[in-house]
């Protein structure tokens, strides 16, 4: 079976490899070519070269980096606005010109609650790549951003809740939210266990945030057995795209 062209887009540099870094090495590993955009942080950045690195190991090309500010950190991307306070119709537009260059059958991103955590910038992440995937293939939209092109269906990162009783044993003692979805929404479900090496080098290469104990340096803390556990599953949700009516592209699972 012929595997997809992927192009995910995520909010800063570390959650393309949690929340898809099996998906995008599977694919890679097939022959399918594969990219991720980044919101926040800019090129010139330690993280940006993280990131690199990151994606090196997944197979996905070099950054592409939409340079915004992160609002956690003032020095992400200095003199920029902060990805949220942004014009929304300038970020989905420089969404849809990647879109039209890369030009990817899929596309993938956070789910509407921003993954378990519910970060604002990964909500606002889900919002503009939807609007932006919606708005790829309309050729009087950003008619400065080449030609037109319809991904078949854009694919929302997700949690079931059968999920927690593994991932809440971890993220208890964090406080943070827990925000799955019920196992009925989830449409995919990727076993990437055969790329899991690959996927935790990937976390890992994000040195910051497993220096300054962020979910990298939870993954680093764990034994393989943990990280197996917690690593060698992805589950999404797809949303089709209105002029593919009944056309299904399959993440490959």
């Amino acid at each position: 079976m012929r595997v997809p062209s992927l192009l995910a887009v995520f909010a800063h540099p570390d959650d393309e490899s949690l929340s898809a870094g099996g998906v995008l090495a599977r694919h890679a590993a097939a022959g399918a070519r594969t990219a991720v955009i980044t919101a926040t942080w800019a090129p010139d950045t330690p993280r940006a070269a993280e990131l690199a690195e990151a994606l090196r190991i997944l197979g996905a090309g070099k950054p592409r980096m939409l340079g915004y500010g992160d609002a956690g950190a003032g020095h992400s991307a200095p003199g920029r606005e902060r990805f949220c306070q942004a014009p929304l119709d300038g970020a989905v537009r420089r969404v849809v010109a990647h879109i039209r260059e890369f030009r990817p059958e899929v596309v993938v991103t956070h789910d509407a609650y921003g993954g378990l955590t519910g970060h604002p910038e990964h909500v606002h992440t889900h919002r503009v790549t939807l609007l932006a995937f919606q708005a790829a293939g309309l050729e009087r939209f950003a008619p400065e951003a080449s030609e037109p092109w319809q991904p078949r269906a854009l694919y929302l990162a997700a949690h079931p809740h059968s999920a927690m009783r593994v991932w809440g044993a971890h993220l208890a003692s964090t406080g943070r939210a827990m925000l799955s979805v019920p196992d009925a929404r989830i449409t995919a479900t990727v076993d990437v266990g055969p790329w899991l090496e690959q996927k935790v080098s990937a976390v890992l290469a994000h040195r910051t945030e497993v220096a300054r104990g962020a979910a990298p340096g939870l993954i680093a803390g764990l034994p393989e057995s943990d990280r197996e556990q917690l690593l060698s599953t992805e589950w999404y949700i797809r949303h089709d795209a209105l002029s593919a009516a009944g056309a299904q592209t399959e993440l490959t699972v």
